[in-house]
């Protein structure tokens, strides 16, 4: 066999994939900004995206405007990522430096599971569970901003502990045997050694957790009630990847109503974008390679 001959159709072949796969992304992107024009050139990019009315049916006074959605979209994306937070942070913590090797090779496939449910599941236990928890407490209605937090910060969750469990692992592995040759407890060594040299990892886990969050659609739909109005933490409110979800089946093709819901769909890239490149910032500027190997395959949402 040559192996030459085999080395060199490997390279063309990954070149091609490569090639492909950005053609593919050029592609989409093109054809969503196409789509857009039509709503860019009616309203205007600015009226578009600080425009808090949502009206795109009204004969009499139609309105599209996306900024309470917007609003929305990253409010519910960062208050499930601090409920989400604390509790990545413990169980890491837990894994890594508490348990014992054979446990924690029990307990992590099950952490993992979390990340394959489908969304409708999630929304479906939030609907039945957060959502009727926050009826029974009181609430006029259990759908609401928070009850999308809570649900999002379930779905986050293995994300943000999967990135700061294996970053301790191995900070573990390292000060471990000189911590216990100098006397210094366990405890000491996690809150002193490990847990501040795993601050940059915390950082990924909450900028991953954050682009995971921003594009979630079938959960969040089903518990934030769907209304384009300015969001509270007890209200009501719609994000950007629902408001698509919910009205582009009737949406005339070619009409403004399409082409804005096209636009809302670049602005949602535009965002999701903005936090791969900030995720790969980090990875270049402060990140070894060795603790990103795993990392690549959260940003999909």
């Amino acid at each position: 066999m040559d192996w030459k001959k085999l080395d060199k159709f490997f390279e063309y072949f990954t070149r091609g994939i490569t090639f492909f796969s950005f053609f593919i992304l050029s592609f989409i992107i093109i054809f969503i900004v196409k789509e857009s024009l039509p709503l860019f050139k009616e309203i205007g990019v600015i009226d578009f995206i600080f425009g808090k009315r949502w009206y795109p049916s009204s004969y009499s006074n139609p309105a599209m405007g996306i900024f309470n959605i917007i609003l929305a979209t990253i409010y519910i994306s960062v208050l499930s990522i601090v409920i989400a937070f604390p509790i990545g942070l413990g169980c890491s913590i837990f894994l890594s430096c508490i348990l014992e090797e054979k446990t924690k090779n029990i307990l992590k496939p099950y952490i993992d599971i979390l990340a394959g449910i489908p969304s409708v599941i999630y929304g479906f236990l939030g609907l039945i569970i957060v959502v009727k928890f926050f009826e029974i407490l009181g609430r006029p209605s259990g759908e609401s901003v928070l009850s999308g937090g809570v649900v999002l910060s379930i779905m986050v969750l293995p994300f943000m502990i999967d990135v700061c469990q294996e970053t301790m692992t191995k900070l573990r592995k390292k000060y471990e045997n000189s911590s216990k040759s100098l006397g210094i407890s366990k405890w000491y060594m996690i809150s002193e050694l490990i847990v501040p040299a795993s601050k940059k990892a915390m950082v990924v886990s909450i900028i991953l957790g954050l682009g995971r969050a921003l594009g979630e659609t079938m959960a969040v739909m089903m518990v934030i009630g769907n209304a384009p109005i300015f969001p509270k933490l007890f209200g009501k409110a719609q994000t950007i990847s629902s408001l698509i979800a919910l009205e582009m089946g009737m949406a005339e093709v070619g009409s403004v109503h399409y082409s804005g819901l096209f636009a809302s769909g670049l602005c949602l890239m535009i965002m999701i974008l903005l936090i791969n490149f900030l995720v790969e910032f980090i990875k270049n500027r402060y990140l070894g390679d060795e603790v990103w190997e795993k990392k690549r395959y959260f940003t999909e949402v």
